[in-house]
């Protein structure tokens, strides 16, 4: 199956990958096309769309995102038509923010959820997803003159592709997707990072945080993956906590970019881990 450029990622998303591509590529097992791919952080999808694996295993533990995939696959000219209902004006844009604080929010059709997270992911500031504890989408307006609302051809490339690929789509906690893996796959993993410093912390785009203790937990079942004879990288802050847990494995230092901090700083290129089981 030719790949189509035309797949890629519908949402930004914090943590994408798009610019460390050729890094993570560099690195991939030679005989990963003959392998199931899975990948159960997957966000956005960078490393997916680029790749575009004829079998693989996709899961996200935020549920409004992995209903966005199940709708581009499933009903993509219903959410095209809902798409171009938008208007680009703050008060549209604060209205339909705002649904996740009513009921209202329980009525709407799948169609409907994920037509409003890719608005509001196209509208708002940086085009930054972003959470509050109890949930709720809290980025504000982005104040675009001609932001891609209805992305049709991507959205259609996507579809066919989730389609035509043998796609299983997941929703719910990492270790659950990986539970029944067998050892003729290959795993890439995109966890929340480890901060490197106060202000870098991001965890926003699912409700809660990543501790040392699911960093650890991370770490335990990448042991399991090692034990049974399956592939693995991963993608981490080049933090000296992630060094020291990862230490039997090989730890790649690569040069990225990064836009999120509080701090600004402390934005623009540092070094991040690609940790792998093999040569």
């Amino acid at each position: 199956m030719a790949k189509n450029k035309l797949v890629v990622p519908f949402l930004k998303w914090v943590g994408g990958k798009r610019q460390l591509l050729p890094e993570i590529e560099r690195l991939l097992p030679k005989e990963w096309l003959n392998l199931l791919y899975y990948e159960p952080f997957v966000g956005g999808g960078a490393l997916l769309f680029d790749l575009q694996p004829k079998k693989a295993v996709i899961n996200d533990y935020n549920e409004e995102l992995v209903n966005v995939y199940n709708v581009i696959r499933d009903t993509p000219d219903e959410l095209i038509e809902d798409l171009k209902k938008h208007e680009n004006t703050a008060a549209y844009f604060y209205e339909i923010r705002s649904v996740d604080r009513n009921p209202l929010f329980d009525s709407l059709t799948d169609i409907q959820r994920a037509s409003r997270i890719i608005y509001l992911n196209k509208t708002c500031y940086n085009g930054l997803y972003r959470v509050n504890h109890a949930g709720e989408f809290n980025s504000p307006f982005g104040k675009y003159k001609n932001p891609n609302i209805v992305n049709e051809p991507v959205i259609r490339a996507v579809s066919k592709y989730l389609n035509t690929a043998k796609i299983r789509i997941m929703h719910g906690d990492y270790a659950s997707a990986l539970k029944d893996i067998s050892a003729d796959s290959f795993v890439y993993l995109d966890p929340p990072y480890h901060p490197v410093s106060e202000s870098s912390n991001f965890t926003g785009y699912v409700q809660g945080g990543w501790t040392e203790r699911d960093q650890l937990r991370l770490r335990d079942v990448c042991n399991i993956l090692n034990e049974k004879g399956v592939k693995f990288l991963l993608s981490n802050s080049a933090s000296e906590f992630i060094r020291d847990i990862y230490s039997d494995y090989r730890i790649h230092v690569v040069k990225a970019i990064r836009a999120v901090n509080s701090d600004s700083t402390k934005r623009g290129q540092i070094d991040e881990f690609l940790i792998s089981n093999y040569e």
